[in-house]
């Protein structure tokens, strides 16, 4: 009895063996992607500004790319259609729960693009043109009142920008 039963069990352990072996052959997932494809994939910009693109945008150009792509979520003045599309006011230091907003949260212009470049729209993320994101980048600022309408945002004025809660980060890696 224990010798079929042995031999069942070491039957069914070599038909999973050829099964996952002619499985593995079989399943042709998606193809190769090539360097040129990956290209353009990973668009981080940091902190620093490492990573910005080349392009130019004023808010008044940019308000145009809003009221088309962004103010159905963010309303017409950024004031949004809830607390997770609000992008302007705010207070960080409020004595209930803060209200996170692109003026009152965000320590650098750089990730502000960084964000709209790869996340924006909702509906189509990576769909801005490097321009078109500059425009919103300025415009957005604009509304917060951290930028003038006709300031230039590039790649060298974008990191120039001082952000009303840059000193308002903590470093937790280096807590102790």
């Amino acid at each position: 009895m224990h010798r079929k039963l042995i031999r069942l069990l070491a039957l069914i352990g070599i038909a999973q063996i050829v099964f996952i072996a002619s499985s593995q052959e079989t399943v042709r997932l998606g193809t190769p992607i090539s360097e040129s494809q990956l290209e353009g994939f990973d668009l981080i910009v940091a902190a620093d500004g490492s990573g910005l693109p080349a392009g130019s945008g004023t808010a008044l150009q940019g308000k145009a790319v809003f009221e088309s792509r962004c103010q159905a979520c963010h309303s017409a003045n950024g004031e949004g259609t809830s607390g997770n599309t609000r992008l302007v006011g705010g207070d960080m230091h409020s004595a209930g729960n803060p209200i996170r907003t692109v003026g009152s949260y965000w320590p650098y212009a750089s990730t502000v693009f960084d964000y709209v470049r790869r996340a924006m729209p909702a509906d189509a993320p990576k769909s801005l043109s490097d321009i078109e994101v500059y425009q919103v980048t300025a415009y957005v600022l604009y509304l917060n009142g951290i930028i003038d309408q006709y300031l230039i945002l590039n790649s060298e004025t974008l990191t120039q920008v001082k952000m009303p809660n840059r000193d308002g980060f903590i470093d937790e890696s280096q807590a102790q």
